[in-house]
């Protein structure tokens, strides 16, 4: 090519640039897919809910077509093995080599916390729908570390103490899985029990995917109370009421469980065991609320079973960071920018079927139902809402700033009010 060809040819580049015929940088980026990265612990104790966080996300985004403001979305799953190391390996794979634009996900609140520690170095927004350690929108909040259709640990079982209370118990047992989002869950409910003027009579702490629960239901058993709390998920869920209703304690001391505890993938492969346990949760797939319904028979005709709460959690959460995307025109190169459009937003269009936001601290203010385990039309066990706490905060009824100059919740510290 000679001079005057090159300046000819380059002169006419420079001018359609200038015109917009050639690709301009927002015209690029929507070429290029949204990538996500969704962690799920899809082996170990709790790999059934696991599954079910990635069928609910990708029944979202099938629905969309797998597109969000004119981009396409690719969304690459890990198994994070109900791991915390696992789970950190995971999440820097996603991110540093499957270049990721952000990451979704985890069950468990130890693998959530790993991860929540790797992004705080990073600025990767990292969304936890049902990652529910209390301190990441608490103390140790994160900025980058949202909990889009997710909760605190300790925010649900609060409004199921004051519901135990107003039916007469004053004396409770609880037993729980020995870690993070089992101390936390039951503290909320212990709380506000004592506060409310009852007694914790004893607390028992099992380890994950215990077995033989007999040594635990024989302690129960022995006690004089008037109901258990049991915050167990999972296989141990299962476990737990089977055993319990063998050793004929159904039916004699009233059981109680945190909103994992009569979770779909728990009660779906359950009999009598499960039937008449009280819970409570911001979620209940039994709900006559048309879009709730509209929900679960969309899921159950895709998959044949109704959704978990793992399941709804990462289909909302998808919702609500997908009305933001749609918001930003498909534009989340500017971390900061796509974070706070994020916290700032509200879920208008979900499942519950009514708006939820977030609170100053970055989590989201429910309706909060207490649960019933009963039969449906097909004989099927779901929760069923019998009364409802509206707008219930992860701080409850306390002043936020007085809350948070107290230590965190631990096995050792309960919040029991001696």
């Amino acid at each position: 090519m000679d001079r005057r060809q090159f300046l000819k040819t380059t002169g006419l580049t420079v001018a359609a640039s200038a015109a917009g015929t050639f690709a301009a940088p927002q015209i690029l980026r929507a070429a290029e897919p949204i990538r996500i990265g969704l962690m799920a612990p899809l082996s170990g104790v709790v790999a059934a809910g696991g599954r079910e966080i990635v069928e609910g996300f990708n029944m979202y985004w099938e629905e969309r077509g797998k597109k969000t403001a004119g981009r396409a979305v690719e969304v690459v799953v890990e198994d994070d093995a109900g791991n915390p190391d696992t789970a950190l390996q995971k999440a820097r794979r996603l991110v540093e080599q499957a270049k990721v634009d952000f990451l979704f996900g985890n069950l468990l609140a130890n693998t959530g916390l790993a991860v929540a520690s790797y992004v705080k170095g990073n600025g990767v927004p990292y969304f936890i729908p049902v990652i529910a350690a209390d301190d990441l929108t608490q103390r140790n909040r994160i900025k980058n570390v949202i909990r889009v259709a997710g909760y605190t640990a300790s925010q649900m079982p609060r409004p199921l103490a004051d519901w135990a209370l107003k039916q007469g118990y004053k004396r409770i047992a609880t037993i729980s899985q020995d870690y993070t989002f089992g101390h936390e869950q039951c503290a909320g409910f212990a709380q506000v029990f004592t506060e409310g003027g009852g007694q914790i009579v004893a607390q028992l702490w099992n380890p994950l995917n215990t077995a033989d629960f007999s040594p635990y239901i024989g302690q129960l058993g022995d006690l004089k109370i008037d109901a258990v709390f049991a915050m167990e998920l999972g296989a141990d869920a299962s476990r737990f009421m089977k055993q319990y209703s063998d050793f004929g304690l159904k039916g004699r001391i009233p059981l109680l469980g945190a909103q994992n505890f009569t979770d779909q993938s728990v009660i779906r492969t359950l009999g009598e065991e499960c039937d008449g346990i009280i819970s409570s949760a911001h979620f209940a797939e039994g709900s006559d609320n048309p879009e709730t319904q509209k929900f679960v028979n969309a899921y159950s005709a895709k998959y044949g079973k109704m959704p978990s709460l793992y399941g709804f959690s990462h289909y909302s959460g998808a919702m609500w960071v997908d009305q933001v995307i749609d918001q930003l025109k498909g534009d989340i190169s500017n971390r900061d920018v796509f974070i706070d459009a994020v916290l700032k937003s509200q879920l208008t269009a979900s499942p519950l079927g009514h708006p939820v936001r977030f609170d100053d601290y970055g989590n989201p203010i429910y309706d909060v139902y207490i649960r019933k385990v009963v039969k449906n039309k097909d004989g099927k066990y779901w929760n069923v809402p019998i009364q409802t706490y509206p707008a219930v905060s992860q701080f409850w009824t306390y002043n936020p700033e007085e809350y948070l100059k107290k230590p965190p919740f631990s096995r050792d510290n309960q919040g029991i009010k001696k």
